[in-house]
């Protein structure tokens, strides 16, 4: 296969980006190549607000043929949560046709060496940057998301992780050299001699199951790792939300086919409703790693069944802040209602349980008790989404009938501190868009602490639900934190604290039971943000997350050092 595009063009064009990476990883400083304005694109090959969005248009009702080997129907069906019935149709995968053919083009690529490996991810990670509002529109109308989060958490966040899971793959694939000249002197003997040759070596076939609210930004860090590291990459879509993946597919195939390797590298296995594709895959013995992000009972069923593949999940959890006491009260009340509305809680690092003393808390502003918490609580979040525009721009709308469900349950679980309520969409009327719900629950030991407690806040809501629970004491949300971490996981922790032994005592909560802790955020950093090359997603040490996005733990596995050893 004809290269269209050499290594080392490949080099002198992305190299020192990965270098600038690889320096980001080591620092934990802010760094990022893809900007997150909507008006930065729009020179230089990338497509403005107004071609992003004609390109977008153009794919509804189309075929997106990826050129792919056993394509033997074509499926589709994606309804947007705005309304849009996108009807695009993606192949269909005879699984023994398809992963055949991906397997052939490993050696090819693995043969490559990490680096030009690592220019080729580069490449198509700048292609996909230069098409971010296209993507951007893809990712609002299959995950619900308002368009600037779309655009940002999407485009330049995702395409953040999927260059950070890169620079992890290579640091980790070079830290054992290429090859080295082995001497064992052997005192009046003529010394032992070797010549020792050192190859990374996939595993196989990655497979990547995708989620709906995050297609792309929890999709690329498993794609790019896997494929970085040598291996091919199969893509399996959620259902609802194909497009945003599909695409990025296409990509793949493109550059990898231009820079002279087998395309069949990358492919998209798309389903018919209801085939449950997923569970057929994960224990097809040609499929290796897993990457996946979803609900934790089908988490649990991939790690207990899926025996011949390394599987790393991103499951529920049930995410904690402990408000003890604070110095900056409207700060903290900015920052939560922030936090608890932005793209409708519909975050796997959303906070769901606000423990707070029942006896109250000390603030800048005076002793505030339990009630007043949770009713100046509500006033802020009444206050952020008074406006049914800005409300739009910041809750996007309901991804799927389920979590409309449970947000309309919630209401009986407790006393509600504040109501959901509907809001039009003008541009879209057949979007679903609520407000949160905040509902006050009790907190004493008593309901908990026994080993069958069954208590609402001890199990994850997926969506706009917040519970206040009314704790005795900051021992006794210590507690009741240790043990929602350890048993059900939690992707985050906050903490609001002017109290140095209780911020001392939460932060050994956290080490102790793994655990990302976010403490007395008050301005424009929020618990349920993290951002690649700094903050880690997850830890990995916790039920909520087997893997942390992204570690060298999340790349060194997914590929083995094989040594080649001979006579010097």
């Amino acid at each position: 296969m004809a290269a269209e595009l050499t290594a080392q063009e490949l080099i002198a064009k992305h190299r020192p980006t990965l270098d600038q990476a690889l320096e980001a990883i080591r620092t934990r400083a802010y760094w990022s190549p893809h900007p997150e304005h909507p008006k930065a694109y729009g020179e230089n090959g990338s497509l403005d607000a107004a071609a992003g969005k004609a390109a977008f248009d153009a794919l509804l009702g189309t075929r997106l043929d990826l050129g792919q080997p056993g394509t033997d129907d074509w499926v589709g069906g994606e309804v947007s949560p705005y309304g849009i019935e996108l009807g695009v149709s993606y192949p269909h995968a005879d699984l023994d046709v398809l992963l055949p053919a991906m397997k052939a083009g490993q050696r090819a690529w693995r043969d490559a060496g990490a680096e030009t490996r690592a220019m080729v991810c580069l490449e198509v990670l700048k292609r996909i940057s230069d098409r971010t509002h296209e993507f951007a529109h893809a990712v609002m109308h299959t995950s619900g998301q308002a368009f600037m989060m779309a655009l940002q958490a999407g485009g330049p966040h995702a395409q953040d992780r999927g260059l950070e899971a890169v620079a992890y793959a290579y640091a980790e694939q070079v830290r054992t050299p290429g090859t080295a000249e082995w001497t064992k002197p052997q005192g009046k003997r003529d010394p032992l001699a070797l010549t020792k040759r050192f190859m990374p070596v996939p595993r196989g076939i990655g497979l990547v199951i995708g989620c709906n609210t995050f297609p792309t930004w929890n999709g690329y860090p498993g794609l790019f790792a896997s494929l970085a590291t040598g291996n091919a990459v199969l893509v399996k879509p959620h259902p609802r939300a194909v497009l945003p993946l599909a695409l990025t597919v296409q990509v793949c195939r493109d550059v990898l086919a231009e820079a002279g390797f087998d395309p069949n590298l990358v492919a998209l296995a798309a389903e018919r409703p209801g085939e449950g594709i997923a569970r057929i895959l994960a224990t097809r013995p040609e499929i290796r790693i897993i990457d996946y992000t979803g609900s934790t009972s089908f988490g649990d069923w991939l790690e207990a069944n899926a025996r011949q593949a390394q599987v790393y999940t991103e499951k529920a959890g049930v995410n904690t802040v402990l408000v003890e006491s604070t110095d900056s009260y409207k700060g903290m009340l900015s920052n939560l209602a922030f936090s608890l509305s932005l793209y409708s809680g519909q975050m796997c690092t959303t906070p769901q349980n606000l423990l707070i003393p029942r006896d109250g808390i000390r603030t800048d502003e005076g002793h505030k008790t339990f009630d007043e918490v949770t009713a100046d609580l509500a006033r802020a979040v009444d206050g952020l989404l008074g406006d049914d525009a800005r409300a739009n721009a910041l809750l996007g709308a309901i991804v799927n009938p389920d979590v409309k469900a449970r947000l309309e349950a919630a209401a009986g679980l407790g006393e509600v501190a504040l109501a959901s309520r509907e809001i039009a969409n003008p541009e879209f009327p057949d979007a679903v868009v609520r407000t949160p719900v905040i509902v006050k629950l009790d907190g004493a030991r008593k309901y908990w602490e026994g080993a069958d407690a069954d208590v609402a806040y001890l199990s994850e809501c997926f969506g706009p639900v917040s519970f206040a629970v009314a704790v005795d004491s900051a021992a006794d949300a210590l507690d009741l934190l240790r043990r929602t971490v350890r048993e059900k996981g939690a992707m985050t922790v906050g903490a609001y604290t002017s109290d140095t032994e209780v911020e001392q005592a939460v932060e050994e909560v956290c080490l102790e039971e793994s655990a990302q802790l976010s403490l007395n955020l008050t301005g424009g950093v929020y618990v349920n943000q993290t951002a690649a090359f700094s903050d880690f997603h997850g830890s990995g040490g916790n039920p909520a997350a087997n893997a942390a996005l992204c570690d060298g733990a999340f790349v060194a596995n997914r590929f083995r050092v094989v040594e080649v050893r001979r006579e010097a």
